[in-house]
């Protein structure tokens, strides 16, 4: 009888049928990280270099000069930029804390309690899945009005709380990432929701937290809407915003102004997601839809 070989479908070793996956991820590899290198270089592109036609994707003669004018244009402003700065950071760190209580906790009780309306209430989030910010921005100034919100400092957190991807994320991540047994040996123990919440299914769920916390904070970090929407008091208002109003009184050199300020709203994105990747590849492989 001929024999035959069964190749691993992760081998230990490396094998030449492993090559052409290899050739795959690296093409794929190579077209995601163009953006980066995009972004990079037109923030050390002068002016001449960013509108070259057809644009050219590495920079030449690299300079400082986008940095410079955006330093310029910050010294004018009635507010030292590190107030837009500080406000960014305290309203990203509340902001990521809050939507992961949050998550997690909801998550936790339509995936784990038994309660009326249960399957009812995840397909509206699984519908809401579908509306843009836009299909809904008058409902919410309509709604943060009347709440009193408007210039106000939670008026950046509060309207942004309930993401129905979060919730989708979190909660298939649930499904599967917590069993049952450990859940009734808890309650058996003593224990109450918030106790089971944060002593049991938080350290279980560590991938889905950092990958919502991830989502979360590009979300928080790189939105300007609430200040110039909500907002009338310089003083709340966040760096996105700000850069955009020096973008806006830059003149002809508002395109380098712009690149500097893409650069410096991108590079805290990227840390974060590379300190955290590992775990975001995790929670995406769990949470499919079931």
């Amino acid at each position: 009888m001929a024999s035959f070989q069964v190749t691993q479908l992760n081998p230990k070793r490396f094998q030449a049928s492993q090559i052409k996956f290899l050739v795959v991820l690296l093409l794929v590899g190579a077209v995601m990280i163009l953006p980066i290198i995009y972004i990079v270089n037109q923030a050390f592109k002068p002016l001449d270099e960013l509108f070259y036609f057809p644009p050219q994707l590495i920079v030449k003669n690299p300079t400082l000069s986008n940095f410079t004018e955006l330093g310029r244009l910050a010294r004018t402003t009635g507010l030292p930029w590190i107030r837009y700065v500080l406000n960014s950071v305290i309203i990203s760190v509340v902001y990521v804390f809050a939507v992961l209580v949050i998550t997690v906790a909801a998550a936790y009780a339509i995936s784990k309690k038994q309660f009326k309306f249960k399957n009812t209430l995840f397909k509206i989030n699984q519908l809401a899945l579908m509306f843009t910010a836009v299909a809904v921005a008058v409902p919410n100034y309509l709604i943060i009005s009347y709440l009193g919100l408007m210039d106000n400092f939670w008026v950046h957190i509060i309207p942004s709380l309930a993401v129905p991807t979060y919730l989708f994320l979190m909660k298939q991540y649930i499904d599967d990432g917590v069993p049952k047994e450990i859940l009734e040996s808890a309650k058996l123990d003593g224990a109450n929701d918030l106790q089971i919440i944060f002593k049991f299914v938080m350290p279980l769920v560590k991938p889905a937290i950092a990958t919502v916390a991830i989502l979360a904070f590009q979300n928080i970090w790189n939105s300007g809407g609430a200040s110039l929407i909500y907002l009338t008091s310089e003083s709340l208002k966040t760096l996105p915003y700000y850069l955009g109003l020096l973008q806006a009184s830059a003149g002809i050199k508002a395109t380098g102004v712009a690149a500097a300020s893409s650069l410096i709203t991108f590079v805290p994105n990227l840390i974060i997601f590379i300190a955290m990747q590992s775990r975001v590849m995790n929670t995406m492989a769990k949470s499919g839809i079931k």
